[in-house]
């Protein structure tokens, strides 16, 4: 998958972690209804690789799923089996080596500069801006941009509806939301309240210019 060109069609990736699989799955069928093509479950997630698995037949073999807090080579090997068509890593280490080596697009997570340029030289299709909130949020994403103009972030950690339509104004891609928009559907909550929170995210993003 072009997952450049992807982040910057979809713009809203949801970050699936739950603890009943089950609901995971769930979750990832009401995402899809709703409209949300790019979606990431966790590796923390309860049975993780076998809902990855069943997403990917459900879906089908086009369908901009990712895994996760993807750490170890394991993880990025299993994640590979399970049908996942990217990865995305909390930090550099062996997870997005083994990512490069098997072709998998990677979301490399970076937060200071140093750490950018480790995830650029990688060989990473976007930076993963993470824990984005923690550093100030969209002022630290625009500030970020001086120096690095052509890197693709897309922020994560404490994102909302507000913040996630100021970080696309700001010149990111895409924005990942796990449970601000998930909420507790992912371990059996109420999938009308989920549907709800997308439309908002979805009518928030949508205000954001291109």
């Amino acid at each position: 998958m072009d997952l450049s060109t992807t982040l910057r069609e979809r713009r809203l990736m949801a970050i699936v972690r739950g603890t009943h699989a089950e609901a995971a799955l769930e979750t990832i069928r009401v995402l899809a209804a709703e409209g949300i093509g790019l979606i990431e479950v966790s590796l923390t997630s309860e049975q993780a690789l076998d809902v990855i698995a069943r997403a990917r037949d459900e879906l089908g073999p086009d369908a901009a799923l990712g895994a996760g807090t993807v750490v170890s080579a394991q993880d990025a090997r299993r994640a590979h089996a399970a049908g996942a068509g990217f990865v995305v890593t909390p930090g550099f280490g062996d997870g997005v080596r083994q990512a490069r080596d098997l072709g998998l697009p990677m979301i490399v997570g970076a937060l200071t500069p140093t750490e950018v340029i480790a995830a650029q030289s990688a060989g990473a299709d976007a930076v993963k801006l993470f824990p984005a909130a923690a550093m100030g949020g969209p002022e630290y994403l625009r500030a970020l941009r001086a120096p690095f103009p052509d890197v693709p972030f897309v922020p994560v950690g404490g994102v909302d509806a507000d913040s996630g339509r100021r970080y696309l104004e700001y010149g990111a891609p895409a924005v990942g939301v796990g449970s601000p928009l998930i909420g507790d559907a992912a371990d059996g909550g109420d999938p009308g309240a989920l549907r709800a929170r997308i439309k908002a995210f979805l009518s928030a993003t949508a205000q954001a210019p291109r």
